[in-house]
């Protein structure tokens, strides 16, 4: 079974985005394995300590380089995707020659409250992925308007058409990361 990196950009403890990554974890249990990437202990990016690195830096580079694909859940924030997961992208290309994204089959999902979802900060996360070497999952796309009543007590996809929805881009995402996903081999095993 495939493993994905999941890097959620809302750091709220009551956040719907993870409540969401949550929900598509536990419907793609059977198809992918999600490993959730903690990016809200990384450090404001700054090129000076990486002559001492910060391990959760390290840690989710490591977490990275484990991984056969990632996927990123966005909150919006003003029109665009969260300054947590820009700074965790920026933490992975570097140092120079050390790229975590490299080649990592992508895809990118939201929710919000909202009519349209995350839809521009998704659009806006897509340039940077292409630009980080990144295999981007183009389509379908998940805009996902949240409404509590669509999930149970346990935070399970209650409403069947949204399962069928969600079931539907968890088989695309399977097979993007199965047809676009590198060998990774004991060396590639990170700092």
């Amino acid at each position: 079974m495939k493993q994905v990196a999941v890097l959620v950009g809302s750091l709220r403890r009551e956040s719907i985005n993870r409540k969401f990554a949550d929900s598509v974890a536990r419907l793609a249990a059977d198809r992918l394995r999600f490993v959730f990437s903690e990016i809200g202990d990384l450090p404001l990016y700054n090129e000076d300590l990486w002559e001492n690195p910060p391990e959760p830096v390290l840690r989710m580079k490591r977490e990275l380089a484990a991984a056969d694909g990632v996927l990123f859940v966005t909150p919006e924030y003003n029109r665009y995707f969260s300054p947590a997961i820009k700074n965790a992208i920026d933490w992975g290309t570097r140092p120079w020659g050390d790229n975590s994204w490299e080649a990592k089959p992508a895809a990118i999902i939201g929710t919000s409250p909202g009519a349209l979802g995350t839809g521009a900060a998704q659009n806006s996360l897509k340039a940077l992925l292409t630009v980080c070497d990144m295999v981007l999952m183009g389509q379908p796309e998940v805009y996902f308007v949240y409404k509590p009543e669509l999930f149970d007590a346990a935070g399970d996809v209650a409403d069947e058409k949204t399962r069928a929805f969600l079931n539907r881009w968890i088989d695309r995402f399977t097979l993007w990361v199965e047809l676009t996903s590198e060998a990774r081999t004991d060396a590639q095993a990170g700092p």
